[in-house]
């Protein structure tokens, strides 16, 4: 199995070709994709590709991290496997806030209902 290589800041123009082709300069690629958003369909401006050996992966991250390319300076390093998503719709980390914002949300009211009755 390959390794696979983390590419972020890319900028919008970017295409999974251009990806392909930067890094096949360092070796074999076997698959270069960049993330798009579902929604808009546009470039999260972030993507993966995995090449076929550690050392030529190595070699690429080494030269292209910190590379300008259109304008930004590419991030390029390791991929880190992906964490499980916990929660439902938005992660955890989504109905933390969403919960806390509840309660807030029960403070004002009470406080306004005060206003309120200090008015009539």
């Amino acid at each position: 199995m390959g390794s696979k290589i983390y590419v972020g800041n890319l900028p919008f123009s970017a295409t999974s070709e251009s990806l392909n082709e930067m890094f096949s300069q360092f070796g074999t690629v076997d698959s270069a994709k960049i993330v798009m958003d579902r929604d808009t369909g546009r470039s999260k401006g972030f993507g993966f590709v995995e090449m076929s050996s550690g050392d030529e992966a190595a070699a690429a991250i080494e030269k292209l991290n910190g590379q300008d390319m259109g304008g930004r300076s590419l991030v390029v390093n390791e991929a880190r496997p992906m964490e499980p998503r916990t929660g439902g719709f938005g992660g955890g980390r989504g109905g933390d806030r969403g919960g806390r914002g509840g309660d807030r949300g029960g403070f004002g009211g009470g406080r306004g209902g005060d206003r309120g009755g200090n008015r009539w």
